[in-house]
């Protein structure tokens, strides 16, 4: 690895560069933003592609989840004739090549979108661009005529926080060509799928993401720094220089004409492998922006956001956690063929999510494994920050640590219980008391769980559960590997495929569906939906409805959300805190930090 060349002190300042530490073995590996669910992370689009490519809007003031609307590239969007009509003013931005953003950039992603849309990890069957029925632009004036009446905030915060502007440069389809010569900014809405579809593979190649061999090896991560594509921005950083670790330097965009700009002269984002390694580079003094490893906290922290005492070999730093608008959790996969061809169908049942759920002792884990620096999970709506759509059933924990309470769950429902061991389904059937359907007598509670690697807190947490899930029989193999390979491997697979829960820590920040309403995460066919979470559930039409009832109306998320906590079908786990931030003193403005953890450098200033 390249060493950084200033040091947490003087010379850093002098320099005016940063250098601030990447989360470990959890690297950006994508540019292209228009990204599919197995690329789609807080490493690649918050914090890289936001650098350099502005979304349409921008969300987080402060600490707060709301829409920041002087950040944001789109004036407040306005709604009309019975909240199927919505204009949006763009302001006047500007690419780097020259070229105004326009509302035709905003054609040309919709039109993207329309083409590909199984591609994108924001698409949920039934929503943008589905409900969409036509996008006009005009100007700095975009158009969308919608299918039926929404919830307005819904379809602000989880459905237009998805756009990001494309320029024209953009629309082509080799090397070399006529910005727009591709015909996809200029087409109707939806009236080039062929065309755009053409002009989206090659892109989405030049990123190195192969539509028709999406598990090939991205081999373009060399050229990220000096493609002529990736040049063209309209966000406050431009790409320096990138090494396939996932090292990223970036340098201020002379020509950017956003409300902030940069005054540091160099952003350089290093990655770790772990983060013991990224610790010695902090008491080596070779980080400016960095964060304290759990594991080396010297004292439990008070409640969010409080933070305990700084460890005294970072006297140079000012600490300081952070806490995103998110929740942690980890999928099971429905779909599974594991576990002898059973793995789906044990799944299946409420019982034995339940069971699971029954047996993780979150505020045990928040004290002594994550030391204060985390809040629990207990349903699909975040209890921290606090915000007004968590409610106090949830709040209050419907599916507390009750290990007893999992032992009957399981010897209810036809297992037989060999604690230390793996049980087994003694009464297959359908009827009270019997294992449920597609189960087969002599059927093992015996799966594996792949874990992210590199933070021994989070190590030392999927250790514990795999022991207290053990003290009931369920066997499960822990295979850790990086969060990359974790989060890839975690894809939805509709026709069955081999993998059975995958746990890669970091659960979900709510970016781009900040209003968390379930439909990204829990939707029937969203592709977010990693579990493939769908109609074969026993009790998904009713998460379903409920979710349909938060977008199309104005009616609030207690209901489902009361309900899915119950149904458990994503297991809940603690949430830590997105970092416990260290970052030299003499650097200004770090914090706050965006609850949705996208990266603002630009704001970092240098005390005179």
């Amino acid at each position: 690895m390249v060493a950084t060349s200033p040091s947490a002190g003087a010379s850093a300042s002098s320099s005016k560069a940063v250098t601030w530490a990447e989360q470990p073995a959890a690297t950006p590996n994508f540019i292209f933003p228009f990204y599919p669910g197995s690329l789609c992370s807080v490493a690649n689009v918050d914090q890289f592609q936001y650098l350099m490519y502005r979304p349409l809007y921008w969300y987080g003031v402060g600490t707060a989840f709301k829409l920041n609307t002087s950040l944001s590239i789109g004036e407040t969007p306005t709604f009309s004739n019975g909240n199927t009509t919505v204009t949006v003013s763009l302001k006047n931005w500007k690419w780097s090549d020259g070229e105004t953003v326009t509302a035709q950039d905003v054609l040309f992603f919709m039109n993207i979108y329309h083409a590909q849309a199984d591609n994108f990890c924001g698409y949920v069957p039934g929503n943008m661009p589905d409900d969409v029925k036509n996008v006009t632009a005009a100007g700095q004036t975009v158009t969308f005529t919608l299918s039926g009446s929404v919830n307005p905030y819904w379809w602000t915060y989880n459905e237009m926080s998805q756009i990001t502007p494309l320029p024209l440069a953009w629309d082509v389809t080799g090397t070399g060509q006529a910005p727009g010569s591709g015909g996809c900014s200029t087409a109707a809405y939806g009236t080039d799928d062929t065309g755009c579809t053409t002009v989206y593979t090659y892109l989405a190649n030049a990123a190195g993401f192969n539509p028709s061999n999406p598990s090939a090896a991205n081999n373009s991560l060399a050229t990220y720094a000096t493609n002529p594509l990736w040049k063209i921005v309209d966000g406050p950083w431009t790409l320096s220089a990138f090494n396939p670790d996932g090292e990223a330097s970036f340098v201020p965009n002379p020509h950017y004409s956003g409300p902030v700009k940069p005054t540091i002269s160099k952003f350089t984002e290093l990655p770790y492998t772990t983060d013991s390694a990224e610790f010695n580079a902090l008491v080596g003094g070779n980080l400016t922006v960095g964060y304290l490893p759990f594991s080396d906290v010297t004292g439990v922290a008070p409640a969010p956001p409080g933070a305990g005492p700084n460890d005294p070999r970072l006297s140079n730093y000012t600490i300081a956690p952070v806490y995103l608008w998110g929740i942690d959790y980890f999928p099971y996969n429905f779909n599974s063929t594991g576990d002898g061809g059973v793995a789906g169908k044990i799944f299946d049942q409420l019982y034995f999510r339940q069971a699971m759920q029954s047996l993780v002792d979150q505020p045990l884990y928040v004290k002594k494994l994550w030391k204060g620096y985390a809040v629990p999970t207990y349903g699909p709506v975040p209890t921290y920050p606090t915000n007004a759509y968590s409610t106090k059933t949830v709040a209050a924990n419907p599916l507390p640590y009750d290990p007893a309470k999992a032992k009957k769950l399981l010897s209810s429902n036809g297992w037989s219980i060999v604690p230390g061991g793996t049980d087994t389904c003694t009464k297959p059937g359908t009827g009270a008391g019997e294992c449920g359907a597609g189960i087969p007598a002599g059927a093992k509670l015996s799966f594996t769980m792949g874990y992210a690697t590199g933070i021994s807190a989070f190590t030392n947490e999927v250790d514990a559960e795999k022991s207290s899930w053990s003290s009931v029989g369920i066997n499960i193999a822990l295979a850790g590997a990086s969060f990359d390979t974790v989060i890839s491997d975690a894809t939805a697979c509709p026709q069955g495929c081999g993998w059975e829960m995958e746990n890669w820590e970091g659960g979900w920040t709510f970016s781009p569906d900040g209003y968390p309403s379930g439909d990204t995460l829990l939707g029937n066919g969203s592709s977010a939906n990693f579990g493939s979470y769908g109609p074969s559930v026993p009790g998904f039409s009713t998460n379903q409805s409920l979710i349909t009832a938060s977008i199309t109306t104005n009616v609030s998320l207690a209901q489902w959300e009361n309900y899915a906590a119950v149904q458990a079908p994503i297991a809940w786990q603690p949430d830590p805190a997105g970092q416990i931030q260290e970052f030299v003193k003499g650097l200004k403005d770090v914090v706050p930090v965006d609850v949705l953890n996208s990266l603002e450098p630009e704001n970092y200033r240098w005390s005179s």
